[in-house]
């Protein structure tokens, strides 16, 4: 493999060392004014292939000719505009006018800003579309590329930033933050993203830093923006695990999106060590529309509907684990059945006013509602040996044999009702951003579960007067929260004789009655690009950042003398704090005659008044107390370019420290990964465009674990390394650079993708076993192996 691969590698070099026909385009980038554009970006759209104006705003780019070449012209403070040239040929000359992010462009369409601005990181939503992933070219699993993301789990979108917690990330859809199910255990259960792939528009990403429009959370921001469709079109997708359709029309003054989507991983599920019959059905349908009824007004409104259920009755289990010299078996026989649910509906509607070309105002409504369940009674009966070299001539001795049983009834509903006003002010070199976001939560929580475990004929814990179960929890809860918050932030673009400046400060303000408390966050953003060093870009971020509690942060568990739990909800709990300093710096440069862009950021972050958690699986447990304070420090790098040409690729490396203090004594946090390295390379071969490989790789630091009920404080240790290479092997039937465009199809993909490539056993949590003795062993619960997948893509 590793032969073929490095045969490919040369083969694609030495090709790509043919002398090929060219074209130069040149011309001048000016502004409303008719003055020039110094230092604008002139790139090929999907590519990184670009270079810059001069002083007079000229620019001068030199590219291989194609059918067809998308240009985009952009610069920090103007409208991103594209123009597409139809079979360039020789010396041709362009010429283009950029307006202030102010004015509606209808001839061209916006795309968004440059990189790295105020804190925001943009991306190119093509990316992800071909990545080979299990969740079918999922904006997070491209994320989780990204240097400071992490995520140990392929079933799952859920993902950990710069060792921040799951819940620590906000998500935003045309404005409107959303939100993910509350009882999420496994990934098997998760289903289908929020997002829509098919839909997404714009995607701007921040892993700290990020300014004061973005809620109370401390690890990062995520903003998407659902496209509005050119004109007809649509797009289906199938594979052996699902599929896709999707819907637009654009009138002029009405377009309409709409996505449907479908997924039944069963053949996926199966590849673990737990089998049975596996019978989960994903649903979601969604949609976007706006209204234009005339150059002043628009009105949009977005949907969505999501149906994740989770059926399973397991058979039987084993797992071997350990090394070669202390090898272990573990047997289990199951009984029962697990029946579960997580319904989501999301709606919002907004009006929006264009005043005149500086001000503009947006009035919105919204609703989330969530009806979730999880519903299980599962039994079994479990041998745990020594295998190998344990016992006589090689046979292992007997460790444990028991029972158990599991019970769970647990219902949460929620709803988040929300009205906010919103509105931009541009005045002379200063961009203000300001907004007032009144919100009504509202939690039902039933929760009933409870464990019973039986080793070698003994009930545990073992009492001889009674019958005791070894793990009791309930709940009855319910609780009405408001919340009040106010965001007002300035964006000036500074252009002096020495460099290009940009400074975005801000304050967040908000208010929850549940706790009663007050917040302020304060954040600031500034990046210079000196007219000494064009190849650099350098930026500093810093803020106070509180993770405001949404609702599991408010339990807490409390047992009375027999061992019963119940949970509270702790009114008294604070929200916890983050002070963060983040430097960075972006180089580009030009390498193999291919530009390449090499990104780094150092950032350290001062916590106080954590509130302690722990994880099993995907599910998160928190204390419910403010019992805990810490600190988080790291490097990430990121390096971005066209290793072969016309295909983006990127590495990413991340080194992390992280520490936390609880009951005294110092150990690292839940989430500590301490390094971490993922890759995204496409390739093709240059003679036959059609036929695309992609790779996705990731090795990182396993997490810190505990025994279940059971401070870190006390003990922990930590889980074997995450590695993963998914990859994937596309030929393009339509719509490839070397052909003519299609009278029906835009394009045509039919790809094969091979998940786990090298059949890794990674570990998602694990079973623990307790013997008469009060010995524990930590038995792996191992995620999905080795997988093929089949999958065709058409747009029309």
């Amino acid at each position: 493999m590793n032969r073929l691969f490095t045969g490919i590698i040369i083969m694609t070099f030495t090709v790509l060392g043919l002398k090929a026909e060219n074209v130069k385009i040149s011309g001048k980038v000016i502004d409303n004014e008719d003055k020039p554009i110094e230092f604008g970006t002139v790139r090929v759209a999907g590519t990184a292939l670009g270079t810059n104006t001069n002083l007079k705003g000229d620019y001068t780019l030199t590219i291989a000719q194609k059918d067809t070449i998308e240009m985009v012209f952009s610069c920090v403070g103007f409208k991103t505009v594209k123009h597409k040239l139809v079979n360039p040929k020789g010396d041709l000359t362009l010429n283009v006018r950029l307006y202030p992010m102010d004015v509606d462009l209808k001839e061209f369409e916006v795309i968004g800003f440059r990189n790295n601005i105020n804190g925001m990181q943009s991306f190119d939503t093509e990316s992800f579309k071909l990545s080979p992933d299990v969740s079918g070219g999922s904006v997070e699993a491209m994320i989780t590329t990204m240097p400071g993301v992490n995520s140990n789990n392929e079933m799952s979108s859920q993902y950990s930033v710069r060792g921040g917690t799951f819940d620590e990330n906000s998500v935003y859809i045309n404005g409107m933050e959303v939100y993910r199910p509350q009882l999420i255990r496994s990934g098997q259960q998760e289903g289908l993203s929020i997002i829509n792939p098919d839909m997404v528009g714009n995607l701007k990403f921040s892993t700290g830093g990020f300014p004061a429009r973005y809620a109370d959370k401390m690890s990062s921001a995520l903003d998407i923006t659902y496209r509005e469709p050119e004109a007809l079109e649509g797009a289906v997708s199938a594979s052996l695990m699902g599929g896709s359709v999707m819907f637009g029309q654009n009138s002029g003054k009405f377009s309409q999106l709409h996505g449907a989507r479908l997924k039944k991983n069963n053949s996926l599920l199966a590849s673990q060590d737990t089998k049975g019959e596996y019978d989960p059905l994903f649903f979601d349908y969604q949609t976007n529309m706006t209204l234009k009824p005339n150059d002043h007004w628009s009105i949009n409104l977005m949907g969505n509907i999501s149906l994740n259920h989770f059926n399973f009755k397991p058979h039987d289990r084993e797992t071997t684990f350990g090394t070669s010299q202390d090898a272990k078996s573990f047997r289990v026989y199951f009984d029962g059945a697990e029946r579960d649910k997580f319904e989501t509906y999301l709606g919002a509607l907004s009006v929006n006013y264009r005043h005149n070309k500086a001000t503009s105002f947006s009035l919105g409504i919204g609703g989330f509602l969530s009806n979730e369940l999880v519903s299980y009674d599962i039994s079994g009966e479990y041998w745990l040996d020594q295998a190998g070299t344990g016992g006589p001539e090689g046979v292992g001795g007997e460790l444990g044999v028991g029972k158990y049983m599991e019970h769970s009834r647990n219902r949460l509903k929620s709803s988040v009702l929300s009205v906010n006003f919103k509105g931009s002010t541009r005045y002379k070199i200063n961009n203000f951003a300001y907004g007032i976001e009144y919100q009504r939560q509202s939690f039902r929580d039933r929760t009933k579960e409870w464990e019973w475990r039986d080793s070698a004929g003994y009930s545990l814990p073992h009492k001889p007067d009674a019958l005791h179960l070894i793990y009791n929890m309930k709940s009855h809860n319910d609780a009405n929260i408001n919340r009040l918050s106010l965001y007002v932030e300035d964006a000036l673009y500074i252009t002096t004789n020495s460099a290009h400046m940009t400074l975005n400060a801000g304050l967040r303000l908000s208010y929850n009655s549940f706790n009663k408390e007050f917040l302020a966050s304060p954040r600031l953003n500034f990046t210079a690009s000196p007219n000494s060093l064009p190849n650099w870009i350098f930026r500093l971020g810093t803020g106070l950042y509180y993770q405001s509690p949404f609702y599991k942060e408010y339990r807490q568990t409390v047992t009375d003398p027999l061992g019963n739990g119940s949970i509270r909800l702790n009114q008294n709990i604070k929200s916890p704090r983050s002070i963060q300093v983040i430097a960075g710096a972006d180089f580009t440069f030009r390498a193999m005659n291919r530009p390449f862009k090499l990104s780094g950021e150092v950032y350290y972050k001062n916590l106080s008044r954590l509130i302690s958690y722990e994880y099993d699986n995907l599910k998160i447990v928190y204390s419910g107390l403010n019992d805990s304070k810490g600190y988080t420090m790291g490097l990430d790098l990121k390096l971005f370019g066209q290793f072969v040409e016309g295909s983006d690729s990127w590495l990413s490396f991340s080194l992390m420290k992280t520490q936390q203090t609880l009951d005294g004594k110092k150990m690292p946090m839940p989430s500590d990964q301490r390094y971490s390295v993922s890759l995204y390379f496409t390739d093709y071969l240059p003679r036959f465009p059609r036929l695309k490989f992609s790779l996705r790789g990731v090795v990182s630091d396993g997490l810190t674990m505990t025994p279940p009920h059971t401070s870190r404080s006390k003990t922990y240790f930590r889980a074997p390394a995450y590695k993963r290479l998914d990859i994937g092997v596309s030929w393009q039937f339509f719509g490839a650079p070397d052909q003519k465009p299609h009278k029906i199809f835009k394009s045509m993909v039919l790809a094969l993708d091979a998940f786990n490539l090298l059949d890794i056993t990674n570990v998602s949590s694990y079973y623990w076993v307790t013997d008469v003795n009060n010995m524990q062993y930590a038995v792996p619960n191992y995620l999905t192996r080795r997988q093929f997948n089949l999958r065709l893509s058409m747009e029309f």
